[in-house]
């Protein structure tokens, strides 16, 4: 996918993982609805990976993969996400509580319907 994809890839993963760590120091959340959680969470989380699949970069891991299958084979990337998502997920059910997981299936579901319903190859072509 190209030395730019992967050099964008490695400085967002970086700094993913450098500002997960910062975020606890700056912002203290004492409690927070689980839903509203879940739903805002999914969104701002789909809208920066759509933002970064719209500037060739990823977070790594599924991303890289969702991405090639979509440019390769015409898999949509949040479709195919949304459906490893669901398998990790349906594991989830034997291990957390059941409401946790209805959460986090709702979480993902608003995260890969943003990032199917709007990434799409070609749609960033710029006009001259």
């Amino acid at each position: 996918m190209g030395w730019q994809f992967a050099l964008k890839t490695v400085a967002c993963v970086a700094l993913v993982s450098y500002f997960s760590g910062q975020i606890p120091l700056w912002i203290g959340i004492d409690s927070i609805d689980p839903l509203f959680a879940a739903l805002v969470g999914g969104g701002l989380i789909g809208l920066g990976i759509l933002s970064l699949f719209r500037h060739k970069a990823s977070v790594g891991g599924i991303n890289i993969l969702s991405l090639y299958l979509q440019d390769n084979l015409g898999i949509r990337a949040g479709y195919f996400q949304l459906g490893v998502d669901a398998l990790i997920l349906l594991a989830a059910f034997f291990v957390l509580p059941l409401d946790r997981v209805i959460y986090s299936v709702l979480g993902a579901l608003v995260l890969n319907m943003i990032v199917a319903l709007n990434h799409r190859p070609g749609r960033y072509l710029g006009f001259s």
